[in-house]
């Protein structure tokens, strides 16, 4: 007899609707512009941060969940979130000692109220928290013997098997499927999950040439090599994560003004933006559907 699955209580929406809207930027061009709204799947725990972590807590079984996130991290409060709604203890690995001497963000306190412990560390050690001897000292020395490690944003073998349903939603829904891309995972499994008349296009969020690879090497680990038709377009990540232009925010609010969205700008707007920029430009051919998926919306300690 298999093992209960301890995410079925969370009481998820799915599929997740999938909403046409009108637009002429892309209508006059013949393109279809459609919403995948993940961010309707749970209040808490939305979008890809449900697909990539459910399966991550039906592996962990219940026990404490040990992950890691900057200061604004999306990831790291959905963790908290789904450990309190569990009733599993979480341990969030913060890049930057500084934090500790200073007031929590919002985004932090919200992680601490959901009962996350917040373990704060130099920005040397963070970037080697993968490093086996630098990992098993963080184990060591933050959370119990039986804790379950999640990677930086949820991206593993198991995150990109639960995006596959993202795209298994998506099969003969459009042609084009774009999401916003951090660390690859939702990609990864986005694009193993379409069928093989469509294709993802990937809108990074941060500078960098590093999530092609990283996306590649999800897929592998979790697909045993490269799966669907995927792309990214470096355009329009505005400088870095968490970096916003006057062009973009102008963008996102007539956007929201225009179609009642409220727009995450981190992820979510650059991923409209870029889309809408290259509709203008041609870059779609005529009656081609276009799916954004929406995997959050915007909150008091967004940025």
């Amino acid at each position: 007899m298999s093992a209960p699955d301890p995410t079925a209580a969370l009481e998820p929406r799915l599929p997740s609707p999938l909403q046409p809207v009108d637009d002429e930027r892309f209508a006059r061009h013949g393109l279809r512009l459609l919403l995948k709204r993940d961010d309707l799947i749970h209040p808490d725990i939305p979008g890809n941060k449900w697909r990539k972590l459910t399966p991550n807590l039906r592996a962990a079984a219940g026990r404490p969940l040990l992950t890691f996130g900057g200061a604004y991290s999306n990831h790291l409060r959905a963790t908290a979130a789904a450990g309190r709604l569990l009733g599993c203890p979480t341990i969030g690995v913060v890049r930057g000692d500084e934090l500790a001497h200073l007031p929590l963000n919002d985004s932090l306190a919200r992680c601490a109220d959901h009962g996350m412990r917040l373990v704060f560390v130099d920005r040397a050690t963070y970037r080697r928290k993968t490093e086996p001897e630098v990992l098993a000292r963080l184990l060591r020395d933050s959370a119990p013997d039986d804790a379950y490690v999640i990677p930086e944003g949820g991206s593993n073998a198991l995150a990109a098997e639960g995006c596959a349903s993202l795209g298994r939603e998506l099969r003969g829904q459009a042609d084009v499927a774009a999401v916003a891309c951090g660390t690859g995972g939702t990609l990864a499994g986005l694009a193993a999950g379409l069928g093989p008349d469509q294709r993802a296009l990937a809108f990074p969020v941060l500078k960098g040439d590093f999530l092609a690879a990283e996306t590649l090497r999800i897929q592998r680990s979790a697909f045993g090599g490269r799966r669907g038709a995927w792309s990214l377009n470096e355009r329009f990540h505005c400088g870095g994560y968490a970096r916003t232009t006057p062009e973009l925010n102008a963008f996102a609010a007539e956007f929201e003004a225009r179609h009642g969205l409220p727009v995450e700008r981190t992820y979510v707007a650059k991923m409209l933006w870029g889309l809408t920029v290259l509709a203008t430009e041609g870059a779609f051919s005529p009656g081609t559907r276009l799916a954004a998926v929406i995997t959050g919306q915007p909150d008091s300690s967004s940025r």
